[in-house]
């Protein structure tokens, strides 16, 4: 392992390595934040569905107009979420903030039922939650240096996958003798589990000049970052965005969709174990396909791992129209995690490659998330309302149309992004990397 890995003196790049233990409070933070960072996640909707029931007013369109408008607030703040990483030094303290806001609102839950209330409960959830993405890809950047970055992500989102696995693991087992309520329980312990971790990594490892995209040179000429108004100029990073919002508006409601489906299937008492056992059957492929993507990206390239993706996301939507049988369903959820383990772990890396030098970095992933949160925010309202009117059979076929169509789109406009000079090749005809946003005094 390189000495940037194990708490060397120096990184490949000249920066000095990050000690050990900022590296395994690293780990442990993405171990740990995994399900703080969602929320309630798919469990909001079992909860709300075999809990609440019919009898409060909740099924799949309420559950999905609450989902929905949660994140259309969350999606607003992605890009001040960003914006506020790349300026501040106390990268540490915002995300022991989001994590204390993010489990209040969601350990309250269970003592409300108002529509209302439980829309702006899971809103601040949602608000709240926006600051993790970021932070973690700054705190990682800032502590590896963008030599290191795309290897580290892969790692990062290792641990990511591998507590979500966990987590879900521990619910599942546990909800099926104590019910869903035991979900809030392990909220409140992973929360102060992320502190810890967060404490772990200390602040002056961080370099902060470097987490929000900077580079060595653009330091040493104390060059100041780039107008926010300048990402509006780069046209690789829009189109990205607007892949990112098709990829979760294919995405985002199978799994929610599939936990609704299993709930009606196999009833209230069991729905919240059968949804573990298929998060943990994803997280479970997802921890090694995310490690083989941050140490293959600079080697095979972004593009060709992306498209993987985007089929393996229309395959899914496709497999779950075959049958009914919840081992079916627990089996084609694996695919998740070839999906979203590749999604997870390019995301930042693409918008590193795109925004490199500018200073920007984190306000990037701010804006291109948002575009993200669109996608998924509209994608739990269609399903939910496909789902209605003519079934879960149309809403999967639907939500796999879509993937197909961002798999075109990304085959026929999107440039690879790889930096191929670093990756040791030629730049391919027509795949060179496209213009970073300019750093400007």
């Amino acid at each position: 392992m390189s000495s940037i890995e194990t708490g060397g003196t120096t990184a490949s790049d000249g920066k000095p390595a990050a000690s050990t233990k900022a590296l395994r409070g690293l780990d442990a933070l993405n171990f740990f934040l995994a399900d703080v960072r969602d929320g309630l996640g798919p469990y909001l909707a079992i909860y709300l569905i075999a809990v609440r029931g019919p009898d409060q007013g909740w099924n799949e369109a309420t559950t999905g107009l609450v989902m929905t408008i949660a994140g259309i607030l969350g999606l607003v703040a992605q890009t001040p979420a960003g914006a506020l990483i790349d300026a501040t030094n106390h990268k540490r303290v915002i995300v022991i903030a989001g994590a204390i806001a993010v489990t209040a609102s969601c350990l309250i839950l269970p003592f409300i039922s108002n529509f209302y209330v439980v829309t702006a409960t899971q809103s601040i959830a949602h608000v709240a939650g926006t600051i993790f993405p970021p932070a973690l890809a700054a705190i990682t950047l800032g502590l590896v240096g963008p030599k290191m970055f795309a290897k580290r992500i892969g790692r990062n989102e290792g641990f990511n996958h591998a507590g979500n696995a966990v987590s879900a693991a521990v619910a599942g087992g546990l909800a099926y003798f104590f019910g869903p309520v035991v979900v809030f329980w392990l909220m409140g312990i992973l929360a102060a589990c992320s502190i810890g971790a967060m404490l772990m990594v200390p602040a002056d490892e961080i370099d902060n000049d470097l987490a929000r995209g900077m580079t060595e040179q653009e330091e040493t000429a104390q060059e100041k970052p780039s107008g926010l108004a300048t990402l509006l100029q780069n046209k690789a990073l829009l189109l990205f965005a607007v892949l990112c919002a098709i990829f979760h508006l294919a995405n985002a409601a199978m799994l929610t969709s599939v936990g609704q489906l299993l709930t009606h299937l196999s009833g209230k008492d069991h729905a919240t174990s059968l949804i573990a056992v298929c998060i943990v059957a994803a997280q479970c492929v997802m921890v090694p396909v995310a490690i083989f993507v941050g140490a293959k990206a600079d080697v095979i390239g972004r593009k060709p791992i992306f498209l993987a993706a985007f089929g393996v996301l229309a395959l899914r939507g496709v497999l779950y129209t075959l049958s009914n049988n919840p081992f079916w369903l627990v089996g084609v959820q694996l695919l998740d995690g070839i999906g979203a383990g590749v999604y997870g772990a390019l995301f930042p890396i693409v918008v590193s490659d795109l925004t490199r030098g500018g200073g920007r970095f984190n306000a990037a992933q701010g804006a291109v998330a948002t575009a993200q949160g669109v996608g998924a925010s509209l994608s739990a309202t269609l399903a939910g309302v496909i789902i209605v009117s003519a079934g879960y059979s149309t809403a999967f076929l639907a939500l796999a149309a879509i993937a197909a169509l961002g798999f075109a789109l990304y085959l026929t406009l999107m440039p690879e992004t790889r930096d191929t000079v670093a990756a040791g090749s030629e730049p391919e005809s027509g795949g060179s990397l496209p213009p970073a946003v300019p750093a400007s005094a």
